[in-house]
């Protein structure tokens, strides 16, 4: 039922208890999903955004089969820690895995470096 809003104006009455999930009401808006949020962990944290600049390196040299395979694993680790708030320790025993499989890019790609200096440093050594 529309109401009254004293200045002439008629608005419904539209109430929204609670919301799960994502949504945009109106025109012109949009919706970020930050169901994770940012790791409470600040070398999650920094393994997150280290993972996100080395996908964004490895889409730039060319595909093949060990990196497209450090690829999947970065993209595992990173979905982990945007769901969990961190990577598990086997999540990143298999990160670990896919940098020595890719060794040559660890040397060319900056971030690849920082991804397995965080890596190591979240699985001690």
């Amino acid at each position: 039922m529309a109401k009254d809003d004293g200045q002439g104006k008629r608005h419904s009455g539209i109430s929204i208890g609670s919301v799960v999930g994502a949504m945009a009401i109106g025109d012109h808006n949009t919706v970020t999903n930050q169901q994770g949020g940012t790791p409470a962990d600040p070398v999650q944290a920094e393994l997150l955004e280290a993972l996100r600049e080395l996908r964004t390196d490895l889409a730039r040299v060319v595909a093949g089969e060990r990196t497209r395979a450090l690829d999947g694993a970065a993209a595992d680790a990173e979905a982990e820690i945007a769901s969990a708030g961190a990577a598990s320790p086997g999540r990143l025993a298999r990160l670990r895995q896919a940098l020595a499989d890719a060794e040559g890019l660890t040397g060319v790609l900056a971030s690849a470096a920082a991804v397995g200096r965080t890596v190591a440093a979240l699985l001690g050594g």
